[in-house]
């Protein structure tokens, strides 16, 4: 069964035992589970569930294996001809999460 989340914002196409990054939950420690009810689409039945904008009763099960720093991006500002250069760096907070269960 696969299904379309939304969390942190952003979208993504889940099935049971995917595991991914996104922007770290707040509050929310390792190795604990969350339930995510923002849930816009479920597949892999008989028919498909489209939500309007989210399908009622539809949730997706995650646990949050880690809590941990994205990898560096350097953000290099210049301005030609004019001696401007300025670098910043940054690193995200993201937590890896695992797909435990879908329930539609």
């Amino acid at each position: 069964m696969k299904a379309t989340i939304e969390t942190q914002g952003r979208q993504f196409t889940v099935e049971e035992g995917d595991i991914f990054k996104v922007n770290q939950f707040p509050g929310v420690e390792a190795d604990s589970t969350v339930e995510i009810d923002k849930v816009l689409l479920v597949t892999g039945t008989d028919t498909p569930k489209i939500g309007t904008p989210y399908v009622e009763g539809a949730k997706v099960e995650v646990r949050i294996l880690e809590n941990l720093k994205d990898k560096k991006i350097v953000v290099f500002k210049k301005k030609r001809r004019k001696g401007y250069k300025k670098t910043q760096g940054h690193r995200q907070f993201v937590s890896v999460i695992k797909v435990e269960k879908i329930t539609a």
